[in-house]
């Protein structure tokens, strides 16, 4: 069961990449959600349409978790998980760091699943308990032994308060255990691939939903 979800994860996935580079530096509709940052364009909503299309081809009667549109929920044990277009901001921007999320859960467990990175051709999948690949070749977390070695990802997301000086605050403190170095991508979920490859040593980030992560 896990080798067909992991494959309707990463088909789905690579079909939401196709619409992702379709867009990409090209004029489109934007609009704002919750708040001015807080965006949300065409290439968001028809990657959403394609993954939720493959998606249910292969499983109609599993529940969806979409970050852009609610769905009919049903009785399955199973539920997908989907972020069309992590990094809107910097794919409305022209910047080329995104990615699309598709995962399942059973019971609320993440079982399986897929994030696609078209702008490199990465594809990161993971199933639980058969470890973790990168364009199907194994990965694994870095094994620097402290703080003083590490590269660190962070995350602001929309708050603008008491979050935000919780994280400036952790960013002050990492710094006095002289790490090498902070950065802040823009795309959860790519943040926490970096890390299961060994590109980061950890990420942090305040306020996700449950399609960030």
């Amino acid at each position: 069961m896990h080798t067909k979800l992991l494959k309707t994860a990463a088909e789905a996935a690579k079909a939401a990449g196709k619409v992702h580079k379709k867009y990409f530096n090209t004029p489109m509709k934007i609009r704002t959600k919750t708040t001015s940052f807080d965006r949300v364009t065409e290439a968001d909503l028809a990657a959403e349409a394609v993954v939720v299309e493959i998606v249910k081809k292969q499983f109609p009667g599993h529940n969806i978790l979409a970050e852009e549109n609610k769905y009919e929920k049903t009785d399955s044990e199973y539920c997908w998980i989907i972020d069309p277009l992590d990094g809107t901001n910097n794919f409305s921007h022209g910047m080329p760091i995104f990615c699309v999320s598709v995962a399942c859960a059973c019971r609320g467990e993440v079982i399986a699943g897929a994030i696609y990175d078209v702008s490199r051709d990465e594809l990161f999948s993971a199933t639980k308990g058969g470890g973790a690949f990168l364009n199907k070749e194994p990965i694994s977390v870095t094994d620097v032994p402290a703080l003083n070695k590490a590269l660190l990802i962070t995350g602001f997301y929309y708050d603008r308060g008491r979050d935000m000086e919780e994280n400036l605050d952790c960013i002050k403190r990492f710094f006095r255990k002289d790490i090498i170095g902070i950065r802040r991508l823009g795309a959860a979920a790519l943040d926490l691939c970096y890390v299961a490859c060994g590109r980061a040593s950890g990420f942090w980030e305040f306020e996700l939903s449950p399609w960030d992560f």
